[in-house]
C-alpha cells in the first residue's frame, strides 16, 4: 500500500501563504526538537527531521513551491527533493512536468535523461559561536547513494554496456501527428534515455547505484556565519549509468550562546556593574571569545547602557585576518534585600546628597516635568 505523503505546509506548522522568514523560523525551531543528536537512538525523530529537511528544501525554494503548489508531491516522485541531511535538489519529477508542458514548444530534445547527473545533497550542520571563530574540521555521515561496485555502474549484469532502445531506436524521443502539429514526446519505452537494460544487475535492480551511507570529513573556515553553504564537489548522489556524482552542500547554523550576541563580526555582551562600583570606579574583568579574559576601567559615575568597545575581541572575518570587535553595555544593578542598618545609610547618603550634583539627569527631568505640567495648568 502506498504511504501517504503529509503535506509540506503542515509538516512545518505553517499555512500555504506563509513567507520566506517565517518558514525560516518554523523549520530552525522545529528542526532543533527533532534533530536526532537531542533524539539519540529515536526512529520517529530522525523520520520527523527528515521531513521537516524535505518540506523546507522545496517550499524555501520560489521555483519548487510553485510547482509543489500546482502540482503537490507529485512533482518530485521521481527522486525530487530528499531531507534531513540529505536533501535532494530540484527533483526529475518537476523536470519531466516542465518537459511535457513546455519541451514540444521550445523544441527540447532527450536523449541522455538516464544518464543524467547525481542530484546534489544538502547536509545540515549545526556548531557553536566559539567554532565559528576558531573554525572545525568534523567527520559527518551523509546517506547518499553510490555507485554499484557489481556493474560499476551501468545497471546490466556483469557491467554490459546498455542496449539500444528498441522503440526509437537510441533517439529517446518519439513524435506523432495531432492535427497540423508534429508532437515530440520522451519514449515511453526507455523514458528519454535512448537505451534499455535487458538484463538488470541483481545488486542495484538495473539502477547502477545503491544506498549507502559515508562518511566524510570537513574542514569549517573560522569567520563562517549562520546560513553559510560549503560545496563538496563531487561527493553528492552518483549519477545514473555510469554519470557524474552531484554536490554536497553542508549549511552552517550556529547555536545561541550564553553570553555573547553576534552581529556579522562583531560581538555584544551585557554586563552587570554594582551600584557601588559604578558609582565609585573600578575593573572587571570579562571574558572574549577566543578564550582570554579582559580587564576593564570602570569610570566614576558610570551609567545605565553605556557602551564599552574591546578592539579586535570580536569574530573572525571569512577568509580575512581581520577581527571584530566586542561591545559590552553597562546594566547597572540595584542593590536588593537590604538589611535594615544598610537601609538606613543609603537614607542617610540621601539626605546629605546635593540632588542636583550627585543626580544630574533625574533631577533635569524632574524640572522638566514640573515645567511642563506647570504650562498645562495656565
Amino acid at each position: 500500500m502506498a504511504v501517504t505523503k503529509q503535506c509540506y505546509y503542515e509538516t512545518l506548522e505553517v499555512s500555504r501563504t506563509a513567507s520566506g522568514d517565517e518558514l525560516k523560523k518554523a523549520y530552525r525551531k522545529l528542526a532543533m526538537k527533532w534533530h536526532p543528536d537531542k533524539n539519540p537512538g529515536d526512529a520517529k525523530a530522525e523520520q520527523q527531521f527528515k521531513n521537516l529537511s524535505e518540506a523546507y528544501d522545496v517550499l524555501r525554494d520560489e521555483q519548487k513551491r510553485a510547482a509543489y503548489d500546482r502540482f503537490g508531491h507529485a512533482a518530485f516522485e521521481q527522486g525530487g527533493a530528499g531531507g534531513g541531511g540529505g536533501g535532494f535538489g530540484f527533483g526529475a519529477g518537476f523536470a519531466d512536468i516542465f518537459d511535457e508542458m513546455f519541451g514540444d514548444i521550445m523544441g527540447r530534445r532527450g536523449g541522455a535523461k538516464q544518464n543524467a547527473r547525481g542530484q546534489d545533497v544538502r547536509f545540515d550542520m549545526e556548531i557553536t559561536l566559539e567554532e565559528a571563530y576558531f573554525g572545525k574540521k568534523a567527520s559527518i555521515t551523509v546517506p547518499s547513494s553510490i555507485t554499484c561496485d557489481s556493474c560499476s555502474g551501468s545497471g546490466s549484469k556483469g557491467g554490459a554496456a546498455p542496449s539500444t532502445c528498441p522503440t526509437c531506436r537510441g533517439a529517446g524521443r518519439m513524435r506523432a501527428q495531432q492535427g497540423f502539429f508534429t508532437v515530440e514526446r520522451p519514449c515511453p519505452t526507455c523514458h528519454g534515455g535512448g537505451q534499455v537494460i535487458t538484463d538488470p544487475c541483481a545488486k542495484c535492480g538495473g539502477a547502477g547505484r545503491t544506498r549507502k551511507e559515508k562518511t566524510l570529513e570537513v574542514t569549517v573556515p573560522p569567520g563562517v556565519e549562520e546560513g553559510t553553504r560549503i560545496r563538496l564537489a563531487g561527493e553528492g548522489e552518483a549519477g545514473r549509468n555510469s554519470a557524474p556524482p552531484g554536490d554536497l552542500y553542508l549549511f552552517l547554523a550556529i547555536a545561541p550562546h550564553r553570553m555573547f550576541q553576534r552581529e556579522g563580526a562583531n560581538l555584544y555582551m551585557r554586563m552587570p556593574i554594582a551600584m557601588t562600583t559604578a558609582a565609585l570606579g573600578g575593573e572587571l574583568e570579562v571574558p572574549a571569545i577566543d578564550g582570554t579574559k579582559v580587564k576593564v576601567q570602570i569610570p566614576k559615575g558610570c551609567q545605565h547602557g553605556h557602551r564599552f568597545r574591546l578592539k579586535s575581541k570580536g569574530m573572525s572575518v571569512l577568509r580575512s585576518t581581520a577581527r571584530g570587535d566586542m561591545f559590552l553595555e553597562a546594566a547597572i544593578e540595584v542593590p536588593v534585600n537590604l538589611t535594615d542598618a544598610q537601609r538606613k545609610l543609603l537614607q542617610e547618603f540621601e539626605r546629605s546628597c546635593d540632588q542636583t550634583a550627585c543626580h544630574p539627569e533625574s533631577s533635569g527631568f524632574l524640572g522638566k516635568v514640573k515645567e511642563f505640567l506647570g504650562a498645562g495648568e495656565k
